[in-house]
C-alpha cells in the first residue's frame, strides 16, 4: 500500500493491472466489467472495480480523475455503496462515441441519467455529499463551478463504502488515473 494517501482503502474486484503511487491510483480495466441491477437488461452485474474505504456519518467526498475512454460504456468516477442493492456510481460514461456526466442510482434496480458533456476533459471533478437519507451528486471541468447532476435518496446506514470505481460493460478495458479522494465531515 502507498503512503497514507491511500490508507484504509481496499479492493473489491481488484482489477488485473494497476499502479498504487502516494498521489495516484492508475489502472487498466478488465474486459466485460459493470455495476449494474437488473433494469432494461434483466441482469446483474457486480464486477466493477471499486477501491473505497468505510466512512461514518454525512461527508463530502470530492474526486478527481481522467480516462482514455474509447468503447460504449466505458465509465470512471465515483462509488457510495450500501451492500449489492444499495449504491449509486457518478461519474463519466463512454455513450456513442461522447463523454457523458452519468449517475447510477440502485435501491434493488437501477437507474441511470446523463448529461452531454462539451468535449472529454482532462480532468474531471465529482462530488457525492452524504447526508442523513440522500446523495447528492455534483460535477466540474475545473474544480470551480459545480452543477449538480443529481439528489437520490440513500438509506440511512451507520457506515458505508465510498471510493473510486471503473468498469468496461462492453469494451477490452482503457486506462484511468485518479487523485486520492478528499473526504470531509459535514
Amino acid at each position: 500500500m502507498a503512503e497514507n494517501n491511500w490508507k484504509g482503502f481496499q479492493w473489491m474486484n481488484e482489477p488485473g493491472s494497476f499502479a498504487l503511487e502516494k498521489h495516484s491510483l492508475r489502472l487498466q480495466t478488465d474486459s466485460e466489467t459493470d455495476f449494474w441491477r437488473v433494469t432494461e437488461h434483466d441482469f446483474i452485474q457486480d464486477n466493477g472495480h471499486f477501491f473505497y474505504r468505510e466512512i461514518r456519518g454525512s461527508f463530502e467526498m470530492l474526486l478527481r480523475f481522467s480516462g482514455s475512454y474509447r468503447d460504449l460504456y466505458d465509465q470512471a468516477g465515483l462509488m457510495v455503496r450500501l451492500d449489492a442493492s444499495n449504491w449509486i456510481k457518478a461519474g463519466i460514461e463512454w455513450v456513442e462515441g461522447l463523454p457523458k456526466a452519468s449517475v447510477v442510482v440502485t435501491r434493488d434496480f437501477s437507474d441511470w441519467s446523463i448529461r452531454d458533456l462539451p468535449e472529454t476533459p482532462t480532468d474531471f471533478w465529482i462530488k457525492a455529499r452524504r447526508g442523513r437519507d440522500h446523495v447528492e451528486i455534483s460535477y466540474s471541468i475545473d474544480c470551480l463551478n459545480y452543477e449538480v447532476l443529481r439528489v437520490a435518496y440513500f438509506p440511512p446506514a451507520g457506515s458505508i463504502q465510498a471510493g473510486l470505481m471503473a468498469a468496461s460493460p462492453k469494451g477490452k478495458g482503457f486506462e484511468a488515473s485518479f487523485d486520492p479522494p478528499t473526504f470531509t465531515k459535514v
